[in-house]
């Protein structure tokens, strides 16, 4: 079976189409800045050369027609109609959690939860109107991150709010649930005896999970995407008492809003950049706030990694994925300092030979707690559930 994944930002398109059950990626595609001008666009496919370009991709509609039919010029299928399911890494649909097949049902409650996943839930409803038109007898299946962490025991996921707000559905969800439950079910191949792990997901979007056994018990995202660790260009943990005071300062309640998710994080903070490889260059080269904004992510993480060293009753595994988990030396060994009493010992001449692109151990031989890099796998996380669903598996 083919079946396409598909990964989708504000303004950005990405997928793999894989051949299950087999799991060989066919084809890996990417399109940004849609619906801003020229948008760049790149298809690479399995035992042939690449092609690239841009395109004036008004939408997401307009992206996805693009890819479809270079996967056809590429020759890596004969018609779109070869394309035989789509799998969604879908964020937040409320109340539906797992990996269920997209009907009119579950697109009006991503619509209803829109409101708090504005990045992510739009863009998902865009495509999937998108694919039901260009490949109609294709299903599609929408893999929501919070069902990883169905599993954290609801004294972690309330919020000390009045009840009838529960009711509706205010709490702890997490997400980045393809992010760890790939890496809970990795280390379960690469260091089965690691029981207890903490997952930390660094990147654009950054969250850490407490992993007991292959099952998320404690997630640093609450509600919504907006929280937790902050991310690129997003608040993270904020105290909302603090929206009176700029009510007060005359600033509309939606602007505010709008700026909390997308002028804060590291480009809040540093006002240089919300890519933290940009703010760690401002930092070298002597601009105080960008250090302030390196230092403070530092400690976001740190907070939430003794955090879980406490739910778990410590860790056999603490593991870095994403782009920043995955690259960042600097900010692993920042995250890690300080940590010998809970066994975290960070070898640095390990630290600065992983790649990133490859698994890697940067503990000291002898370390109580094992350091790991492990580059994530979102995609093929939703290409098995999506199998699984259409197999009745799901």
């Amino acid at each position: 079976m083919l079946i396409l994944v598909a990964n989708l930002g504000s303004t950005s398109f990405k997928y793999k189409l894989y051949a299950m059950p087999a799991e060989r990626v066919l084809a890996v595609g990417a399109a940004d800045r849609i619906g801003q001008g020229k948008s760049a666009w790149s298809v690479t496919a399995e035992g042939k050369q690449g092609i690239e370009g841009t395109a004036d991709l008004r939408d997401h509609a307009a992206a996805i027609d693009l890819h479809l039919h270079k996967l056809v010029e590429l020759g890596v299928i004969r018609s779109i109609q070869d394309v035989e399911a789509v799998g969604f890494k879908a964020v937040h649909g409320g109340p539906i959690s797992g990996a269920v097949r997209v009907d009119e049902k579950v697109i009006a409650t991503m619509e209803q939860f829109a409101d708090v996943a504005p990045a992510h839930n739009p863009p998902y409803i865009a495509a999937m109107r998108a694919f039901e038109k260009e490949l109609p007898g294709a299903p599609q299946v929408a893999a929501f991150e919070t069902a990883f962490h169905q599993t954290i025991p609801m004294a972690r996921q309330v919020y000390a709010i009045p009840w009838d707000w529960t009711q509706l559905g205010v709490r702890r969800y997490g997400f980045h649930g393809a992010s760890h439950r790939y890496i809970a079910t990795r280390m379960a191949q690469i260091d089965p005896s690691a029981g207890h792990v903490i997952s930390c997901h660094l990147g654009g979007s950054c969250s850490i999970t407490a992993i007991d056994h292959g099952k998320s018990v404690a997630n640093s995202f609450g509600m919504t995407a907006q929280s937790g660790v902050f991310h690129n260009n997003r608040v993270g943990d904020f105290d909302t008492f603090a929206l009176l005071k700029l009510a007060k300062d005359g600033q509309d309640l939606g602007a505010i809003f709008k700026r909390l998710g997308k002028e804060g994080g590291l480009l809040g903070i540093s006002g240089v950049s919300p890519d933290m490889r940009e703010v760690e260059k401002a930092a070298d080269a002597g601009n105080e706030r960008a250090r302030l904004a390196v230092e403070a992510f530092v400690e976001t993480c740190r907070h939430y990694v003794g955090a879980y060293l406490a739910v778990l009753g410590g860790a056999d595994a603490v593991v870095f994925t994403g782009g920043i988990g995955q690259f960042g030396r600097a900010i692993r060994s920042a995250i890690c300092a300080r940590m010998d009493y809970a066994g975290l010992r960070l070898d640095e001449t390990k630290n600065q030979a992983a790649s990133g692109k490859d698994e890697a151990r940067i503990d000291v031989d002898g370390s109580k707690v094992r350091l790991w890099v492990v580059p994530t796998n979102e995609e093929l996380i939703v290409a098995r559930q999506t199998a699984q669903v259409l197999s009745g598996r799901g």
